[in-house]
């Protein structure tokens, strides 16, 4: 058996490579027919795989250069965001958001447009304003913002090269505090789903999609702001003890709540990063709508329950401020996230993908490019008006197409 991601549900079909610094990345990329970057493994499909060789980034060097004057960090490419925001806060600054993972790197998870949640925060990727990117020919191009391409490179799929630096803007640190509230009705969320998720710096919605109410609302409130909710939120009682979004987890493992004021590094993320995630335990798949198609989507979404619920540990649901990256979910228009975490069974989640795209895709839901879909009658280039653009800036970055896939295949050909 081959190497898998960190869920289990894929195995790499190609050697590893793990280089240990970037004189001998490049000369393993120079040397290559085919490769692909690989980051962390949180990737749940091929889109880090079908080449000749994969190239891990975990040994690369892990330096956080961090500018004042400034106000950024620059970072490896390999570099997990928990690493990330410990030496961040220990220099007195932060990151906007954090997403409910803080284990995976950087790199993947910008090229990806992975996402915390808030009304008014966009994906991590956002937040770059610079790349370094090595490209097949060993040459090294540095993009900041003022570049034409740089909108289209940040959320790039690994189609460009492997990104070795990110430079991300950073804030003076900030507390938050997390506090959870139980069984909000669903008509309060598909009746007032603006004022819910504005109600604090970060709102999450956790269901199973057939239960009577939303069975968990996770306000994440930053320090200073006033709290829109007391023991009760729009029905939703107050919790006096925390809970895990799964209930047959152990909530050790996730970020401490109930209204315990701590760095926005400790609460931003959902799990703390001394928990190590699970191996083998889940499939994930996201899909990204348009924040004002965000109800018919709940409401066709609840319509099909009953066909998934059996195969899901829980969903959720959350919000993203839109952004001008060419391949971001947000691209141009504000989102509302819905989350599915399956039980493991690859067969199983691939039969009931079809009804819940039947359901979303035509509501212009964009789905996450890490995660499990399907996409059965190719609609998903045509949701991103800037595809066309994309495809020129992958045949100036990587004319040999050393960096195409079978994933980036289905997408640009």
């Amino acid at each position: 058996m081959g190497e898998r991601n960190w869920a289990g549900n894929f195995e790499y079909g190609a050697p590893i490579a793990r280089p240990s610094s970037i004189g001998e990345l490049r000369d393993i990329v120079v040397g290559a027919e085919s490769v692909r970057a690989l980051g962390s493994r949180h990737t749940f499909n091929d889109l880090a795989d079908d080449a000749g060789l994969l190239v891990s980034t975990a040994g690369l060097p892990a330096e956080i250069r961090v500018d004042e004057d400034a106000r950024t960090a620059t970072v490896g490419g390999g570099v997990r965001y928990g690493d990330v925001a410990r030496v961040l806060q220990e220099s007195g600054w932060a990151l906007h958001n954090l997403a409910s993972l803080p284990h995976i790197s950087v790199a993947g998870a910008i090229a990806t447009a992975t996402h915390g949640s808030g009304d008014r925060n966009g994906n991590l990727a956002k937040a770059v304003s610079g790349l370094r990117i090595l490209k097949a020919d060993g040459e090294t191009v540095e993009l900041t913002r003022t570049d034409p391409e740089f909108a289209g490179a940040v959320v790039s799929l690994g189609a460009l090269g492997v990104v070795t630096e990110v430079t991300l803007d950073i804030e003076p640190s900030f507390e938050v505090r997390q506090r959870l509230f139980e069984k909000l009705p669903w008509d309060a969320v598909t009746g007032h789903l603006d004022d819910i998720t504005s109600a604090a710096y970060s709102v999450s919605l956790f269901t199973t999609w057939d239960e009577d109410s939303v069975s968990l609302a996770w306000l994440k409130e930053r320090a200073g702001s006033e709290a829109a909710a007391q023991d009760e939120f729009f029905g939703a009682r107050a919790l006096i003890e925390p809970r895990h979004m799964i209930p047959t987890m152990d909530v050790r493992n996730t970020t401490e709540q109930l209204g315990v004021y701590g760095p926005w590094s400790e609460r931003l993320a959902h799990f703390r990063f001394e928990f190590t995630p699970s191996n083998g335990e889940e499939i994930q798949s996201e899909y990204l709508v348009p924040r004002t198609r965000a109800v018919e989507a709940i409401e066709a979404v609840r319509g099909i329950a009953p066909l998934i619920a059996p195969l899901l540990q829980v969903s959720e649901i959350r919000t993203v401020a839109s952004d001008d990256l060419w391949l971001s979910s947000a691209y141009g228009t504000d989102v509302v996230a819905l989350h599915f975490t399956w039980f493991r069974d690859q067969a199983g989640v691939e039969a009931i993908l079809p009804a819940l795209e039947d359901a979303l895709l035509p509501l212009g839901a964009r789905p996450h490019w890490g995660k499990v879909f399907l996409d059965r009658a190719g609609v998903v280039p045509g949701l991103y008006p800037k595809l066309a653009d994309f495809r020129e800036l992958v045949e100036e970055f990587d004319p040999t197409a050393t960096f195409r896939n079978a994933f980036l295949g289905r997408l640009l050909d």
